[in-house]
């Protein structure tokens, strides 16, 4: 007798903080079927609100995600609760932008390759032509769009038709030097993961290791987040850490750095596309 394929879910919840949540939503889930393998769950005591991650498995002939959501819905407004329902074995459309800088593009790559990724990456875009064999090694196409001031909008249309006809689901700037307008940014609202070379909110903006060395920090440190109107303002989702000394250049503060970036938003990409990121106006709740 074969055994029945397993598939595994993801709840993502939040609503204001009430007595006996978890337990409401957990027997809804194993009264149908679910038996539950990892669950998150925190109070913001300042706002009131309870955010939940659930992580299920469930035999493949007993989940019809649009029953279990018609069934949900019901006890979702009765709670006041935002919530949504992620497949795990569904893999996220993800297309990467870089200019060029290639290390943290390379991080990517080579986990993908390692399949620690849950992703697709259909294409590549650049604004440079720096990168083209290197995607061409993975198989991936790559695609150029030089960018001025003057043609800046006209080329994003052209950015976001491919994303559109590649059903892309989430961006990932990899160093990708270049300030993303509304023509892309309000199409993807918190699925536009950038690197920042720097521990915000310290020196943002351009040339953040010059500024950490005329400053003689002790620790350098890189920030993902997700981007917004405000640069390098959007809510935060991993940052880390390296010490530094007098005895660094600002070669080898950068060489440091570089590290730190490539790890820093590969962490971001893997705890992203496993929905363990709640966003909550400039800040995040993450579920590791």
């Amino acid at each position: 007798m074969m055994k029945e394929k397993k598939v595994k879910a993801v709840l993502l919840l939040h609503c204001p903080d009430q007595i006996g949540l978890v337990a409401r939503i957990s027997s809804f889930i194993a009264e149908r079927g679910g038996n539950i393998i990892d669950l998150d769950e925190h109070v913001d005591t300042d706002e009131k609100v309870f955010y939940l991650r659930i992580l299920w498995e469930i035999s493949e002939s007993l989940l019809e995600v649009s029953a279990f959501k018609s069934a949900f819905t019901p006890i979702a407004e009765k709670l006041n609760a935002k919530w949504d329902i992620k497949m795990m074995d569904e893999k996220m459309r993800v297309a990467i932008f870089v200019s060029k800088y290639a290390h943290c593009l390379q991080e990517i790559l080579w986990r993908y390759s390692l399949g620690e990724f849950n992703i697709e990456i259909p294409l590549i875009i650049s604004n440079h032509p720096n990168h083209q064999e290197l995607a061409q090694s993975y198989g991936i196409p790559y695609y150029v769009f030089a960018i001025t001031k003057e043609n800046k909008v006209a080329q994003e249309r052209k950015e976001l038709e491919l994303l559109i006809e590649h059903k892309i689901d989430t961006i990932v700037l990899a160093r990708y030097m270049q300030i993303i307008t509304p023509v892309i940014l309000d199409k993807f609202r918190n699925r536009i993961i950038n690197i920042h070379h720097s521990f915000l909110p310290a020196f943002a903006g351009s040339n953040p290791y010059r500024q950490a060395y005329e400053r003689g920090v002790k620790l350098i440190g890189a920030t993902s987040h997700y981007v917004t109107e405000e640069l390098d303002e959007g809510p935060i989702i991993e940052q880390d850490i390296t010490r530094v000394t007098h005895r660094d250049s600002v070669e080898d503060l950068k060489r440091k750095g570089r590290d730190l970036e490539r790890l820093v938003l590969a962490k971001a990409l893997r705890l992203h596309t496993e929905h363990r990121i709640f966003v909550r106006g400039r800040k995040t709740i993450v579920f590791e």
